[in-house]
């Protein structure tokens, strides 16, 4: 049986440079699970299990169908509130605004024989057999984000700003606007790597 891996699917989707450039990205369906806190909290730990508990099962459910795939990367829409943290630049905002304020949404991609359908049985399979109830508030989440610009970080995430002030320079040279969630797709498992050879890619949907 063929197993579909997403990351060589849609390469450029889960590639990117080591400095900024523009990309068209194309709409895609996700799982997905929001929450608001510091992600090195339990709350966020507990998301994540969720999340990827709901997604294996959801794969398995498919293998038995005989279309198999590769659990795809853990990505991650964040956000706060502008009305309260007023005046926040792309690359200050990560460091002034408290990891208690953000608000984020987790995502995993999924492929096009997947449904919402599908990730509703494998909802009550997590939650009924397996007793993880944070999956009961996993929805299906279809983006649409078309230009971005990009740009993959490598290291520790306390090292973004970095990354974040170059991306904000480059979209103010080419006169660019935000015009979405700050997103960020984590090729490497963050609970697994060492900090300093972390690899995530930065995406900004601009108009």
């Amino acid at each position: 049986m063929e197993k579909l891996d997403l990351t060589k699917k849609y390469k450029s989707y889960f590639t990117a440079k080591t400095q900024p450039e523009i990309v068209d990205i194309e709409k895609a369906s996700f799982i997905a699970l929001c929450g608001k806190g510091d992600p090195s909290g339990e709350a966020f730990a507990k998301t994540i299990e969720a999340m990827y508990s709901t997604a294996y099962t959801i794969k398995f459910a498919c293998k038995v169908k005989g279309k198999d795939f590769v659990v795809s990367k853990l990505e991650g829409q964040w956000w706060f509130d502008t009305t309260w943290f007023t005046g926040q630049t792309m690359n200050s905002a990560a460091v002034e605004v408290p990891r208690s304020e953000w608000e984020y949404r987790l995502l995993i991609r999924m492929p096009g024989f997947v449904t919402a359908e599908h990730m509703e049985a494998a909802k009550s399979i997590v939650t009924g057999q397996k007793g993880i109830q944070r999956a009961t508030a996993i929805e299906w989440h279809t983006l649409e984000e078309g230009k971005c610009v990009q740009m993959l970080h490598v290291g520790p995430f306390s090292t973004e700003p970095e990354s974040l002030k170059i991306m904000d320079a480059f979209m103010k040279t080419h006169q660019f606007a935000q015009n979405g969630q700050h997103h960020e797709i984590y090729l490497s498992d963050f609970r697994k790597t060492a900090p300093e050879k972390l690899r995530t890619i930065l995406r900004e949907p601009v108009k």
